[in-house]
């Protein structure tokens, strides 16, 4: 993983927009081309409130109505008015995507906001939202749950390493069962780029998810003092040797902020076809 200040030299990235839309269209319906002019647009789930503002996944087709990026976009407003209080656990906002999302690998996302961070310590202990992309379903997620008897033998269940991100590994101890965070799973870090308590800048991170044997879930990272900044910037997702369910994927991250729009914008882009085997 990679501080923002390494990131930044990546330069500039902005999530795609359609560039014609349904005229009426209230934010909270889905916009497209009209269909005689192409297959393409930007499509959006509904909105969740959050904060002071609100926010709502998307996903965007290309005129032959493929898949190119899926994301986010979190009002400026929603970055205001958050739980600070210390017994307030993650705030989960559930973001379902749009029908028109069906070729991708991804089911629905999240956005959880953890006022005081999380473990480990001295990493990821500061004001930060974790987006989760799922590639598994809600009830799949819902089960990842220690009441389970078989919880610690699902959390050991890692997938065939060709199923794994590139440089991707867990921590060598605890057991994956302590590692394992409930309703999530098992998380991955990039290992060529350690996270040293005390040493490591928390800006933004990417770590990947697995349960019971699953790559289950994409998780861009980032603290909201550095949303505050902000920022633009592009990074390649590490990409594993094979994939256990055909789909478009991913091959890039991107944060930004549209001026226009005053959102937040965190995407999965460059899409490609991949197919299972």
């Amino acid at each position: 993983m990679r501080s923002s200040q390494n990131l930044r030299r990546t330069g500039l990235v902005a999530v795609a927009c359609a560039s014609v839309v349904l005229a009426g269209c209230s934010d909270d319906q889905e916009q497209s081309a009209p269909a005689e002019q192409s297959q393409g647009g930007v499509f959006y789930g509904p909105a969740q409130d959050v904060g002071n503002g609100t926010a709502r996944a998307f996903v965007t087709l290309d005129a032959d109505g493929n898949p190119t990026d899926v994301g986010m976009r979190i009002s400026e407003s929603a970055l205001d008015g958050l739980p600070e209080d210390l017994d307030t656990p993650s705030d989960v906002f559930e973001l379902d995507l749009p029908e028109q999302a069906s070729a991708t690998a991804f089911e629905y996302a999240t956005l959880d906001w953890n006022p005081h961070g999380h473990i480990p310590p001295g990493v990821f202990d500061k004001p930060h939202f974790d987006t989760h992309f799922y590639m598994v379903d809600k009830n799949a997620v819902a089960a990842v749950d220690p009441a389970n008897p078989d919880y610690a033998a699902m959390a050991e269940h890692v997938p065939e390493g060709k199923y794994v991100p590139q440089d991707y590994a867990t921590p060598p101890e605890p057991p994956l069962a302590q590692q394992a965070q409930p309703k999530m799973g098992v998380h991955w870090a990039d290992s060529t780029e350690p996270m040293i308590p005390g040493e490591f800048d928390f800006t933004e991170v990417f770590i990947n998810g697995t349960w019971d044997g699953k790559y289950s879930f994409m998780e861009p990272m980032m603290t909201r003092e550095w949303l505050l900044t902000k920022p633009q910037l592009q990074e390649p997702i590490k990409q594993p040797q094979a994939y256990q369910q055909s789909g478009y994927y991913p091959t890039t991250v991107s944060v930004s902020y549209d001026d226009e729009a005053d959102e937040y914008v965190v995407g999965l882009g460059d899409m490609v076809m991949r197919q299972a085997s």
